[in-house]
């Protein structure tokens, strides 16, 4: 069976905090790790009020220190907001700390608008034109340090980070396979593109010091409850705040409503389905049956499952019932 792992953006509930979501995304990072999931990412966004990763390597340092063997790590840097040595350090200060557990997701989009990308850099001098470049540049500072080397990375210099590139288009694809690292893909709210760079990665790698063969993990959305009734219901929380964003309203995370396919327009259903295709949403066999679909359909490596689901404990009984519909598979086989 493919390894899952979660993708979390510490959503911020109408009504809540975004102290509250950090806390509960440590509480979700135990919650998965006693399951077994591999992973624990969090995703940098800035000026969303809606999500309160944003200083990612700080949020994972919380939950990192809350955990003893998940993997932790970026899904992603947004790495044309940073300097590659601040990345370096930042991830190198994490992997001192919790060594062998650290990942970093590399990604070459702002993860917010322009004026907060402004904001964030002073200037747009640099951005997504040099991202094969500083992706270059920070996994040198990862590297062993030689005598006589002007600028290191301290921590970071000598350290196991797995680094992975991050992309919704076959951009990405391309420089993963030429870099030799692994690749993953957000089709969990870009699916567009999902199988064109699947095959231009896989086609176009090239073995590497860090990666032997290629490896695919994909984004899904998973939504699952006791029943496809309730579970419909829960992924209405993330259909609504897709609309606001997509509408230019981003906020908090709406509660889920009764009835929302029939209040949509044909423009607002269609996006919708498309954006977020790759989602599996119902009971335990519903859930089982569309992951099987899913990973037969895309040939993944390994599933990253992201929820935004309103409320706290059915988001963590999401995640439990999808551990065990895998292990209950993997019994099977």
């Amino acid at each position: 069976m493919l390894p899952l792992s979660v993708l979390d953006l510490s959503p911020i509930p109408e009504g809540g905090t975004a102290g509250q979501a950090l806390r509960h995304s440590a509480e979700l990072a135990r919650h998965a790790e006693a399951l077994g999931y591999r992973r624990f990412w969090m995703a940098e966004h800035h000026n969303m009020t809606g999500i309160a990763s944003a200083a990612t390597a700080v949020a994972l340092a919380h939950v990192a220190a809350g955990t003893r063997s998940i993997r932790i790590g970026a899904g992603g840097i947004m790495l044309p907001n940073h300097a590659p040595l601040m990345v370096a350090e930042q991830f190198g200060t994490l992997a001192a700390l919790h060594p062998g557990r650290v990942d970093l997701g590399l990604g070459r989009a702002p993860g917010s608008d322009q004026v907060t990308a402004r904001a964030l850099r002073r200037n747009l001098a640099s951005g997504a034109d040099e991202f094969p470049q500083d992706v270059v540049e920070l996994l040198g500072y990862f590297q062993p340090a030689v005598p006589g080397q002007a600028v290191q990375a301290v921590p970071g210099a000598g350290l196991a980070i797995e680094a992975w590139i991050l992309g919704s288009s076959t951009f990405g694809a391309q420089l993963a396979a030429m870099l030799g690292l692994p690749f993953a893909f957000a089709s969990h709210f870009a699916p567009t593109q999902m199988m064109e760079a699947v095959a231009i990665y896989r086609d176009r790698f090239r073995p590497s010091e860090r990666l032997a063969a290629p490896h695919v993990m994909l984004g899904v959305n998973v939504f699952a409850a006791d029943t496809d009734a309730e579970a419909r219901r829960l992924f209405t929380s993330l259909q609504q705040a897709f609309l606001n964003l997509r509408q230019g309203r981003p906020g908090k995370l709406p509660p889920p409503v009764d009835g929302l396919d029939a209040r949509l327009d044909p423009h607002g259903r269609a996006m919708l389905a498309n954006a977020l295709a790759c989602s599996v949403v119902g009971d335990p066999e519903t859930v089982r049956r569309g992951l099987d679909d899913f990973a037969a359909r895309t040939g993944a490596d390994e599933l990253m499952v992201t929820a935004q689901i309103f409320d706290h404990a059915a988001r963590l009984r999401s995640f439990e019932i999808l551990a065990h519909v895998q292990a209950e598979a993997s019994m099977a086989s």
